[in-house]
């Protein structure tokens, strides 16, 4: 006979509430005036169900992202059959989110909530470097007019230039036009 479950029964109505509900706020103000308090309000669920599933606003925000709900639709890597034109155009996308406001304050909030809990931090790589991702990509275009030799280290490449996408950020250093072709080019070679 199995035992009984102990501690909370998670609600997927609750969760699903509760995300939606970090996205929109994070939408109409911005991830630095988000609270917990504010989710919940938003969410209609008590501030300790959030804490009992997420230690933080940055953990949930990281699952809003993982469940496709901060930036629905955008960052796919495209596949013309150019690759170096393909992550120019990719890392253009990016540098051009992370230069407003909203996209700074999300990737920095990520960078913080994979700090302070290893599980979002593994869960993050996770998704950088699944199936369909920039690894992925870089290992289709192995022998093509890319230059990448049969032996190339993609997962090396491809945490390279998503730590290049992280320092960025971090540093808030202003992206400058060819920025993403001068990163392939030291990354990736000419």
């Amino acid at each position: 006979m199995p035992l009984p479950r102990s501690g909370p029964v998670r609600s997927e109505a609750a969760r699903l509430s509760i995300l939606e509900a970090t996205a929109a706020l994070i939408a109409e103000r911005g991830y630095d005036h988000l609270t917990m308090e504010g989710i919940a309000a938003r969410a209609g669920v008590g501030k300790q169900t959030i804490y009992r599933w997420w230690p933080s606003k940055g953990a949930v925000t990281a699952e809003c992202l993982f469940e496709g709900m901060l930036v629905p639709g955008r960052f796919q890597l495209p596949h013309t059959g150019d690759v170096r034109r393909d992550l120019a155009s990719w890392l253009g996308e990016i540098f051009g989110y992370l230069g407003s406001e909203q996209g700074e304050s999300i990737l920095r909030s990520l960078i913080g909530a994979a700090a302070e809990n290893a599980d979002v931090g593994r869960r993050l790589r996770d998704a950088l470097f699944r199936a369909d991702s920039l690894s992925a990509r870089l290992t289709a275009a192995i022998g093509t007019t890319s230059n990448l030799p049969p032996d190339a280290p993609v997962e090396e490449l491809a945490e390279a230039l998503i730590g290049a996408v992280l320092l960025r950020a971090l540093s808030r250093e202003p992206v400058a036009p060819g920025d993403a072709e001068r990163l392939l080019d030291a990354v990736l070679g000419r």
